[in-house]
């Protein structure tokens, strides 16, 4: 994250977000869930801290996380999972490239 972007505190955990590879925030922009006008005024929060949506992330440098409940991906359609699996990794590791980048923030999202 660029140093102005430092210092969010995370809604779930209280903690601080310091890097952008560990924000949900960002993560859902770069997935195009996210509009840039809407970035300074949403909840920030660690990934991890959000288990619906890390769940999906299927990446050796990320350890995986366990959701229970209706949104569990156990319990979901293993296609619509595979599919999520895709989506939400491909993301975070374009989060893991933007690391330490001070590229233009309009440029941070997906391309399909």
């Amino acid at each position: 994250m660029a140093a102005c972007e430092r210092g969010y505190l995370c809604a779930v955990c209280g903690g601080e977000v310091e890097e952008i590879h560990e924000s949900d925030l960002y993560l859902r922009y770069v997935l195009g869930e996210v509009k840039p006008e809407s970035l300074d005024r949403l909840p920030e929060r660690h990934i991890r801290c959000d288990p619906a949506l890390a769940q999906f992330i299927v990446e050796t440098s990320f350890e995986p996380v366990v959701a229970e409940g209706p949104f569990a991906k156990s319990g979901l359609d293993p296609a619509f999972v595979a599919d999520e699996e895709r989506r939400v990794t491909r993301g975070y590791l374009r989060l893991l490239e933007l690391s330490g980048s001070r590229g233009a923030i309009w440029d941070y999202p997906l391309t399909d």
